[in-house]
């Protein structure tokens, strides 16, 4: 299962699922603002107090890091050319 913690209005948050829409991966969304579970788990599974992160439990691979999530999906998940993203910013504080 994919798992993306996110930050509404967080520009590489938004970044990660506006290329994910070229890409195609399914994705379960964590809203760590409108959900406090949500935020505890990001900061127990990651430990930082950034998003977006993202966990893939079927290869036991967890990242931040908008461009490395926005690869990693199109390697593992995409069916067709990469998405054209800025090179700039990864990732947003959640505080």
């Amino acid at each position: 299962m994919l798992t993306l913690y996110y930050k509404p209005g967080c520009p590489y948050c938004n970044k990660v699922l506006s290329a994910n829409q070229t890409i195609g991966a399914t994705l379960t969304l964590r809203n760590i603002v409108a959900d406090e579970s949500a935020k505890a788990e990001l900061l127990a599974k990651g430990g930082k107090t950034q998003t977006p992160f993202l966990e893939d439990t079927e290869r036991g691979v967890s990242m931040y890091e908008s461009l490395d999530i926005i690869a990693y999906l199109h390697r593992f998940y995409g069916t067709g050319p990469a998405p054209e993203v800025a090179a700039t910013g990864n990732v947003c504080p959640i505080e």
